[in-house]
């Protein structure tokens, strides 16, 4: 039987020494490799794609855009040299609550100065152009103010505002706000009363009018869905409201109480009479003037409402929060008739015959 040898204890522990020198080293060295790489990848992600560009990037951040998306679309367009970099150091950051809008950037920012802009909403060039929709506007009016700011005529811009497959876009993009209702037997224009009412930056006027009209869509639904289980009480549609809200608002002036007039309309409806507002038939009658006359009132329109009874097939312009929070906290009145007098003060009155005593004084002058 053979003996197995064992070397002197003072061999083994030399061994053992230079076993775990080498299981150090290398860990030091992995440790080392680990820590540079993770170094360099984050001062990757801090620093800017381009330290030397001096070239201006247009991006778009729609509403509700999640983090990853947004980091896609800088690392496509050159702003960031790596959209997963940029996430986790956003992360890092505790940032990340960025605003929907158009942004323009340079691949030279770092990754502080462009979540700065998208934090702050700040436009990061001049911005030359912008358009500025009054409440009340319709969608040809519309078309013409964009057409001024954007080299365009005003038939070209309303024809893309009106294209089929960009209104199905945007019910596909915004369907709590752009229903089918859109395309109602009767109704005019598809988006009339969608676009907002505000003030637009455009940093580069030959961009589609239907990137323009998106936002104005975007800041429609922004404000619509502040309202939504309001208007869900209040029995109205969507569509509904925002047809409601903009006869409010084209019968509305400076000296106008909206909630009245918003009460008269109901009081009527539920009388089953029908609205009889002149707004409705200059909308029918496709013109814009001061005074309807009474061979107005014979046009032949559903938009009519001397003729048609409740509200118009769609909104007859679009209309402002003033409006909108009018149709769903009118004033409780038994009002059934207003009118305006030449100098812009609303009169109320509850029966026929009050009105045309009103309109005797005021209007006629007899």
């Amino acid at each position: 039987m053979s003996k197995e040898f064992y070397p002197p204890a003072a061999k083994r522990k030399k061994r053992l020494k230079r076993a775990v020198l080498f299981v150090l080293v290398l860990f030091l060295f992995l440790f080392a490799g680990t820590s540079a790489g993770v170094y360099y990848a984050w001062k990757s992600a801090a620093g800017p794609a381009n330290a030397a560009s001096d070239k201006e990037v247009s991006i778009s951040i729609p509403l509700g855009a999640s983090l990853s998306s947004i980091a896609q679309t800088l690392e496509e367009k050159g702003l960031v040299k790596n959209a997963m970099l940029f996430k986790y150091y956003v992360k890092y950051k505790g940032e990340g609550h960025f605003q929907a809008g158009e942004y323009v950037l340079s691949p030279s920012m770092t990754s502080d100065d462009i979540m700065d802009a998208l934090k702050e909403g700040k436009v990061t060039s001049i911005v030359n152009h912008r358009i500025s929709i009054p409440e009340g506007y319709q969608l040809t009016q519309i078309a013409e103010v964009i057409a001024k700011e954007t080299n365009r005529s005003a038939e070209e811009v309303l024809a893309a505002l009106n294209d089929e497959t960009f209104v199905k876009e945007m019910m596909k993009k915004h369907p709590s706000l752009v229903t089918e209702a859109v395309f109602g037997e009767n109704v005019r224009y598809p988006l009339e009363g969608y676009l907002y009412p505000a003030t637009y930056d455009v940093v580069n006027p030959s961009e589609p009018v239907e990137k323009i009209a998106e936002e104005m869509i975007a800041k429609t639904e922004e404000v619509v869905q502040r309202y939504a289980d309001q208007i869900k009480s209040s029995g109205l549609t969507v569509h509904e409201f925002l047809t409601f809200s903009s006869l409010v608002e084209e019968e509305a002036t400076g000296k106008t109480d909206r909630r009245k007039i918003a009460s008269v309309f109901y009081n009527r409806m539920k009388a089953g009479m029908p609205l009889q507002t002149d707004p409705t038939v200059l909308y029918a009658q496709g013109t814009h003037k001061d005074r309807v006359l009474y061979e107005d009132l014979e046009v032949d329109s559903p938009y009519n409402t001397y003729q048609v009874k409740g509200l118009t097939p769609g909104p007859i312009g679009n209309s402002g929060i003033n409006s909108m929070e009018a149709v769903l906290k009118p004033e409780q009145t038994d009002f059934l008739y207003f009118l305006a007098s030449p100098a812009g003060d609303v009169y109320y009155s509850r029966t026929l015959e009050e009105h045309n005593a009103l309109k005797a004084k005021y209007i006629t002058g007899q």
